[in-house]
């Protein structure tokens, strides 16, 4: 709830491209009846969601997919959690949270579950110790960031196509360092490997992906390119 509330007030902050529907409700039952009275409206316009639960110690991460396994929330989870470092991937069978009701048959919601230690995983887990002394300010800090990051990688996401043909001359653009450095060696080699894919039909969390860069250094680029006007952006193929 603590991250929920805090990424609520980075979202009325930031401008965005999406509305967002933040869910405070017992685990289970607040679910399902919440579906049963906006099931319609969220089968409609809800293209991410992301379950949060025990998202408050200090420990590695973990990742349960959605039933189809491959929506844009379990894109965007997997794009910034492989980014991040070491994480648990869990298959949908492990499944024990709201993402049940979610991901039901006849729901079918692009939901997946973001958490640090796992629900049923955690020795502490539904014990006396399972406490506040079990949660740290850095387990909290750490998962809100995360999941902003997975937002902001949301707000983002685009189709990019270069405009020109051919490799663009980046000197004449100031678009390549002046002094050789190792780092300036590594910004130069991403931001070509963001132009060789950059052909309208990858976005940007494929792009990401293929070129093994998190989408954190390549928003910079981004910006530097769309500046220098050799970018266009689409939201889809079509």
């Amino acid at each position: 709830m603590v991250v929920a509330a805090f990424l609520a007030k980075w979202v009325m902050s930031i401008p965005r491209k999406y509305t967002y529907r933040i869910l405070f409700i017992p685990e289970t039952i607040g679910s399902l009846v919440y579906l049963s009275k906006n099931m319609g409206v969220m089968k409609k316009n809800i293209i991410a969601g992301f379950n949060l639960s025990c998202l408050g110690d200090n420990r590695i991460y973990s990742y349960l997919p959605s039933r189809a396994g491959d929506t844009l929330a379990d894109r965007a989870a997997l794009n910034i959690l492989s980014s991040a470092g070491n994480f648990k991937k869990y298959s949908f069978l492990d499944r024990g949270s709201d993402e049940r009701q979610y991901n039901a048959p006849g729901v079918d919601l692009p939901v997946c579950s973001v958490m640090r230690s796992k629900y049923g995983e955690y020795p502490e887990y539904h014990t006396s110790l399972d406490g506040l002394d079990l949660i740290s300010p850095e387990g909290l800090s750490g998962s809100y960031e995360i999941l902003r990051e997975c937002l902001e990688l949301l707000e983002a996401n685009r189709f990019y196509k270069i405009k020109c043909l051919g490799e663009p001359q980046l000197g004449k653009r100031g678009l390549y360092p002046t002094l050789s450095t190792k780092s300036s060696g590594v910004e130069v080699k991403t931001m070509m490997d963001f132009i060789a894919y950059a052909d309208g039909a990858h976005d940007l969390i494929e792009i990401s992906d293929i070129i093994h860069a998190p989408v954190r250094d390549l928003y910079p680029i981004i910006e530097k390119l769309t500046k220098a006007d050799l970018l266009s952006v689409t939201d889809n193929t079509g």
